[in-house]
């Protein structure tokens, strides 16, 4: 539903240092100058609309899903209060969305970029070494400003995680994209590949289960970002099981992973290095997760504060989209009690604002 004005009647959490009492929507933007006429309230603590930094619309655990299938997980997404996608892979065209005032904005990373028979089937733009600057070329161009690598994946002669590229490869892929424009994010699961990733300039690390040792401070030096994705990590013993007896020294590496996670991302944070919330969704995992991730964050050490910059203000800021400010597009979330106390209320929102309709 919509209403010609809207009235917020806070606390609105504009920023983690600046609260104001109310704000309205015009028009469908925000502006904090009260408008003639009537307005419709709406009372609660009002945040700028929730980031999914790591999700797969037009995807699933076989590959490409038709529209109908996509719209039902973005529904579910924006359901959760997530109204800012960072797409971060898919092989399906979905902007068709962008023509949906009703639907969350969605910023493309194009289609995965993955080695020759090094990961899941139906995913990826699949290339060898020699054709890897040219795929991260197409896909800059496809995409909305950002460009994944598969960065590391079972090695099957070596019987577990491996990097998929050589090195000097990534460096002047990861230097291609730049020149286009894009900032290069890439999965990695394990250690080997990090410090090759940092080396070659890269911007984000999708998983990051292996960031531990020296490397850890270079990505904090460098303002390399993790989105550790913590509810599909807590799935690494499911994926890892059928490898037990074929790749012991995988299953063994996956558990390890999974057992340090949150250990992982506190040193991380602790150490500088910026993090944001990811669910994942859209492979094995269903969409509308972000509240179950923020727990996750929550669980690893970061204060709720620390959440809410990872999963709204500071996310918004890292992907150049606004947030409760005077004009900008009415997306945002109200609860029923102050997130900054209790992180778990991400996950029940009273009402969801998109571009100022009341969903």
């Amino acid at each position: 539903m919509s209403a010609a004005a809207l009235h917020l009647s806070g606390p609105v959490l504009v920023g983690p240092e600046e609260v104001r009492d109310e704000l309205w929507v015009v028009d469908g933007r925000v502006t904090f100058q009260r408008p003639t006429g009537d307005v419709e309230t709406l009372a609660g603590w009002v945040l700028p609309g929730l980031v999914d930094a790591h999700c797969h619309v037009g995807l699933d655990a076989h590959g490409a899903v038709d529209a109908e299938t996509a719209e039902r997980q973005i529904l579910g997404d924006r359901a959760a209060g997530t109204l800012l996608i960072r797409d971060a892979g898919s092989p399906a065209d979905t902007r068709w969305i962008d023509d949906r005032s009703d639907l969350p904005v969605v910023i493309r990373a194009g289609r995965h970029i993955a080695r020759t028979r090094r990961y899941l089937r139906g995913y990826a733009d699949e290339v060898e070494p020699e054709m890897l600057v040219a795929a991260v070329r197409e896909q800059a161009a496809r995409g909305d400003g950002w460009v994944k690598l598969v960065g590391d994946w079972i090695d099957r002669d070596t019987g577990d995680l491996a990097p998929c590229w050589p090195e000097e490869v990534v460096a002047a892929a990861v230097a291609a994209a730049h020149e286009a424009g894009a900032r290069v994010t890439a999965h990695c699961f394990g250690e080997e590949v990090l410090p090759q990733l940092a080396r070659a300039g890269i911007d984000c690390v999708e998983h990051a289960t292996g960031l531990r040792g020296s490397v850890v401070d270079d990505f904090a030096r460098q303002g390399i970002a993790i989105v550790p994705t913590l509810v599909n990590i807590a799935t690494f013993p499911q994926i890892a099981e059928p490898a037990r007896t074929k790749f012991p020294a995988y299953h063994r590496h996956m558990l390890d992973l999974h057992a340090a996670r949150h250990e992982t991302v506190r040193a991380a944070h602790e150490a500088g290095v910026p993090v944001y919330v990811g669910t994942d969704a859209g492979g094995a995992l269903p969409h509308g997760l972000v509240g179950a991730e923020a727990r996750e964050l929550r669980d690893a050490g970061l204060t709720p504060r620390e959440v809410l910059e990872a999963i709204s203000w500071g996310a918004r800021r890292w992907l150049g989209r606004p947030g409760l400010e005077e004009g900008a597009p009415a997306d945002l979330c109200v609860y029923a009690a102050d997130p900054r106390a209790d992180i778990d209320v991400l996950a029940f929102p009273r009402a969801v604002v998109l571009r100022g309709n009341i969903h």
